[in-house]
């Protein structure tokens, strides 16, 4: 079995969901300007493989300790609806269908935790999410996730795990994403797909002679 393996921000959708999901608080009145240039640089950082994955990630989710996952739910419908349903990149509708013509298995590979990502996956149609996993308890976040966060090294872990259990061969597999973080995921797979990279990974691309598409 052949995967095709998709990142989410700035490959399946056009922006950054991280960024637009603190400035979307900031316009609620749910975040401070300290707190919101605080995770603006920690995003930016983050996505330049500047700071240790699994603490940031550690950090960041270590915020939301005895906030209600029913909430969250609620609030991020709300966001996707309004700021990531039409920000699908054309160009993925398409890296979409061919898979799927092809009899590969889709699932999205993503840093990000499973409320917009599965929200994502349903309203492309893609059946397999992998993400950061939050520990909830009795309905409210504990400020604990799964480790490793499906970040950097940890979208390895992940993708490895899945492809045992469904029998997937990663040496012949696709990857689709725009960040330097998922270099290693981009050399555990057969087919290397950068997309709208940022400039560290389209140096690096360079550098292998790896094709570059803009989506």
């Amino acid at each position: 079995m052949i995967g095709a393996f998709f990142d989410m921000d700035r490959t399946l959708i056009t922006c950054n969901s991280g960024m637009e999901w603190i400035r979307f608080l900031r316009r609620r009145g749910e975040i401070s300007a300290w707190k919101t240039i605080k995770a603006l640089s920690w995003v930016a950082r983050y996505k330049l493989s500047l700071l240790d994955l699994e603490a940031i990630t550690r950090e960041a989710i270590s915020d939301l300790t005895g906030d209600d996952e029913a909430e969250m739910i609620a609030k991020v419908g709300l966001f996707f609806d309004r700021q990531v349903r039409d920000a699908v990149a054309p160009r993925a509708h398409q890296a979409i269908d061919y898979h799927r013509q092809a009899g590969h298995l889709l699932a999205i590979l993503s840093s990000s935790t499973p409320y917009v990502t599965e929200r994502l996956a349903a309203h492309l149609g893609i059946e397999h999410v992998l993400c950061t996993r939050l520990h909830v308890q009795d309905g409210r976040f504990v400020g604990t996730h799964e480790k490793p966060a499906c970040a950097g090294p940890g979208k390895v872990h992940w993708a490895e795990r899945f492809a045992c259990e469904r029998g997937i061969d990663l040496d012949a597999s696709w990857f689709y994403t725009d960040s330097y973080t998922d270099l290693p995921m981009l050399e555990r797979v057969g087919v290397k797909r950068v997309i709208n990279p940022d400039a560290r990974l389209r140096r690096h691309a360079r550098h292998q002679g790896w094709a570059v598409e803009e989506w």
